[in-house]
């Protein structure tokens, strides 16, 4: 479970197990979840957070979108 940041106390990862999926991030801050697809910064899944959190974390992302993205490739390869 690489994590790539941990902002606001919310922790942003790769599950290690997911390489047949497109680059995303997930987001982590107690039991809730989102997980975010790089390519457009679209939520592909919302367990739990408000909107006004979800527009801050696609804010952060947009900033960290392709230092998030080698890191995914990094990691994963160009599978």
């Amino acid at each position: 479970m690489p994590t790539l940041l941990n902002w606001r106390r919310y922790k942003l990862l790769f599950y290690s197990r997911e390489p047949g999926e497109p680059p995303h991030v997930h987001v982590l801050k107690g039991p809730r979840q989102l997980k975010v697809w790089l390519s457009d910064l679209t939520v592909a899944r919302n367990a739990g957070f408000a909107d006004h959190e979800v527009n801050a974390i696609l804010k952060k992302e947009g900033r960290e979108k392709d230092h998030f993205t080698k890191a995914w490739y990094d990691f994963f390869g160009n599978r």
